[in-house]
């Protein structure tokens, strides 16, 4: 079970206080205090786990939050940047003491630069949003999340977000070219440019990916894209998950880089049928879904290569997309996957780990040997091209043994991948979820040396703490702010 440090006492006793200094940065509706208006901000994705924060605060600009900072710091209170709360791994729940920042209202799209392929947008502008402003011009933002019509770019930059598309065009840090930025202390900084490699250290790597820990991200310059020419998809279904990921390991070996190649087993196939009617085959074990673009003539080759590949591995059922409306339908099921395992389970934990692409067969075997050991059935749904698991392991929340069981069977996939040679996290973040699990990938000493790092930006560990880092040994690098007046 994840623990939260206990509330500042002297932080809880001036809560009206505090809100009040809020309500004179941030005047009208900006600052919320009820109790239940703040039920909605008491949790992100990973709902599991609830905690009402002290307060909300919505600001509008860059300056706002930077006098919120600012505050905050001086009177030592607690800070969750949150976007549209879509994280999977905790990384915008609240403390009891903390204060929810919440950037959902700096949506303005501000600037798009087609001349330099590019778009400065405010961090509460959502992923979809910025393909769909450029889209009519031909062009898109790559990057694309399975919560892309919800979760915002600020909240993609912290926890590096991918999605289907990103075996080719990469994840959030791959499309970035610079960062507005507030400090704790707020301090308005920029970093990275409207150019790609600014000279110096590479900041804009170091705090993509950082999870709010060591700044607000209040501005983002992406790098935007032409359209291509037409996609086309393809289905090919296996007898099993093993066989599919020979298959995946076979076509990242063969040199074709395709724009996705996502992975579902029977029984994401089945739940995914029941609800998109996409036409899915249910005597499948495993399917792939790989997708390549270009011209006619590209893709006729690519798909008719991809298509000898798959050959060699028995498929029960190879379909080729000859329309973009076939396409679609193809995509249809995956694309609602997360929603369609909803209707069958009462609750799931979507878990979110890296293997290389070799060891798909391996661990594929694994997690279905310990699905049967838990007595917890898994859904497979995943980028399988980059090799970024997202099994879905079914449990009952109002079950408390159910709960914890899957909970460890999480722990046990995520401990496998770094086994394997790969990582706890590919796109979801640290958040709460792994946080416990950070030193089976990381010496004491590398952890250290994070936490150094944390401190060098927020020496008094405000902002969103409890994250990331196991809470042991958190205090040694901590440094008291001193209270001044409000």
């Amino acid at each position: 079970m994840i623990s939260l440090p206990a509330p500042k006492p002297e932080v809880m006793a001036r809560r009206a206080e505090i809100i009040a200094g809020l309500q004179a940065l941030v005047p009208g509706d900006g600052v919320i205090g009820e109790a239940v208006r703040l039920k909605p901000y008491e949790t992100d994705g990973l709902s599991a786990y609830r905690q009402p924060p002290l307060a909300v605060v919505l600001p509008t600009t860059t300056e706002q939050v930077a006098k919120v900072l600012a505050y905050c710091h001086a009177n030592g209170v607690r800070v969750v940047p949150r976007g549209a709360g879509t994280s999977l791994s905790g990384g915008a729940l609240p403390l009891a003491d903390a204060v929810v920042l919440g950037m959902m209202r700096m949506n303005r799209i501000l600037e798009v630069d087609y001349d330099n392929r590019l778009a400065v947008v405010e961090a509460g502008v959502t992923n979809l949003g910025i393909t769909n402003h450029v889209a009519a011009d031909g062009f898109f933002y790559a990057p694309d999340p399975s919560s892309q019509l919800a979760c915002m770019i600020g909240g993609n930059v912290n926890m590096n977000s991918g999605g289907a598309h990103c075996l080719k065009y990469g994840v959030t840090a791959n499309n970035l070219l610079g960062l507005k930025l507030v400090t704790i202390e707020g301090e308005i900084l920029e970093v990275g440019g409207r150019h790609l490699d600014a000279a110096g250290y590479d900041w804009l790597g170091l705090l993509t990916g950082s999870e709010g820990q060591l700044a607000v991200i209040t501005e983002v310059t992406v790098r935007i894209l032409h359209s291509p020419e037409g996609q086309r998809a393809m289905l090919a279904a296996f007898t099993a998950n093993e066989i599919a990921g020979e298959a995946v390991d076979a076509i990242i070996a063969s040199g074709i880089i395709p724009v996705a190649l996502e992975f579902m087993d029977r029984p994401a196939i089945h739940a995914c049928e029941a609800f998109a009617h996409a036409g899915y085959p249910l005597d499948a074990e495993a399917m792939l879904i790989i997708e390549v673009e270009g011209s006619t003539a590209e893709q006729d080759m690519l798909l008719g290569r991809l298509k000898e590949i798959c050959e060699r591995f028995a498929p029960i059922s190879l379909k080729v997309a000859e329309t973009a409306e076939q396409s679609l339908a193809i995509w249809k099921g995956r694309k609602g996957a997360f929603g369609a395992v909803g209707r069958i389970s009462p609750d799931y934990l979507c878990m979110d780990g890296t293997i290389p692409t070799g060891q798909l067969p391996f661990v594929l075997k694994r997690i279905g040997e310990m699905s049967a050991s838990y007595g917890l059935q898994v859904a497979n749904i995943f980028h399988a091209g980059d090799g970024n698991l997202h099994p879905l392991i079914m449990f009952d929340a109002n079950n408390p043994k159910s709960f914890h069981d899957a909970e460890q069977f999480g722990a046990d996939i995520l401990t496998l991948c770094v086994e394997v040679g790969g990582c706890l996290t590919g796109e979801h973040g640290v958040g709460v979820e792994k946080r416990d699990l950070m030193p089976v990938q990381f010496t004491p000493f590398e952890l250290d040396q994070m936490r150094a790092l944390k401190a060098a930006f927020d020496p008094g560990w405000l902002l969103n703490p409890a994250k990331v880092f196991p809470l042991e040994g958190n205090a040694a690098f901590a440094v008291a702010p001193l209270r001044t007046a409000a």
